[in-house]
């Protein structure tokens, strides 16, 4: 059975915010996880205090979590400055951290490269070599953490190294390393993929962590990404790992300016939650009933 979670990037960027109150609500909502986001680590010996904490507060509740980060201009893998590649291992290192002391098992994101970063070139073999390298010791330190990494290919306006199944499948190979693996965002194969039903596939024997998000970053279901060929397909490759939904509003607002929403998306985060988590128990009962008849 797949488990069912809410990324959190419908409430906040940073989780400096008290969300004792949207974590009882997708608790009792029926949600089986939250995918909370690590977008700093910070530099004492005492910075994974704060995971622990929200790490506390999830288990109390017996909510799961997993993780979500992304790396910045300072600390892309891909640099043509070696000290920039060496700050985002060591960022990586300590968001794997971060990641552990809140008791996830999983550290998914576009982290092979510097989000929304761009040379006006085709990735050369250096900046792949590179990201390979680098990636490959982030995950020697994520293995000792026991946290598996899943990379997740974006669409072309918001990286240029990996940006399909087959750029992912080839860059996990290369690694070649048991905790780097794969995630899927529908947001960003809708875009890029000739076939959904194909990239799944692609990617199916290092898959670990999927998230479902519409065309337009709204409610599941309400747009024109083609869910029933994504279960089915999921259904078909055997996928029994978690299953996240990721949508993005008006705020927080650094977060909309970076999405660019720019008109609302859904009346409040908590109807997306819930309306969202109904779509995705009633895409799982119909894929159940068509394996049985």
């Amino acid at each position: 059975m797949n488990k069912l979670g809410m990324n959190l990037f419908a409430w906040t960027m940073t989780m400096d915010e008290d969300l004792s109150g949207t974590f009882l609500f997708l608790k009792e909502s029926g949600f089986d996880f939250v995918e909370i986001p690590i977008n700093e680590s910070g530099e004492s010996p005492n910075y994974v205090q704060k995971w622990q904490r929200i790490g506390n507060q999830l288990r109390e509740l017996e909510l799961d979590v997993q993780a979500c980060t992304l790396c910045g201009p300072e600390q892309s893998l891909i640099s043509a400055d070696e000290r920039i590649r060496r700050n985002a291992i060591d960022y990586l290192k300590r968001v794997v951290d971060c990641t552990a002391a809140a008791g996830a098992t999983i550290l998914m994101g576009p982290f092979y490269a510097g989000f929304k970063l761009f040379t006006g070139q085709p990735a050369t073999q250096q900046e792949w070599d590179w990201s390979v390298t680098g990636m490959r010791q982030v995950a020697e330190h994520a293995q000792r953490q026991g946290v598996v990494l899943a990379m997740e290919y974006l669409n072309r306006f918001e990286t240029y190294l990996l940006t399909c199944a087959d750029d992912l499948a080839r860059y996990i190979d290369e690694v070649n390393h048991p905790n780097c693996r794969a995630a899927f965002d529908t947001f960003h194969a809708n875009i890029e993929e000739k076939s959904i039903a194909e990239a799944l596939r692609t990617i199916a024997p290092h898959l670990v962590h999927v998230q479902i998000s519409e065309n337009d970053r709204s409610t599941p279901g309400k747009g024109h990404v083609n869910f029933d060929e994504v279960f089915s397909t999921l259904n078909e490759i055997g996928y029994e790992g978690p299953i996240a939904i990721e949508a993005f509003g008006v705020k927080p607002a650094a977060l909309a300016s970076a999405a660019h929403i720019f008109r609302p998306m859904f009346d409040s985060p908590e109807q997306l939650a819930a309306d969202g988590l109904a779509f995705l128990k009633s895409e799982l009962v119909k894929e159940r009933k068509s394996a049985f008849a």
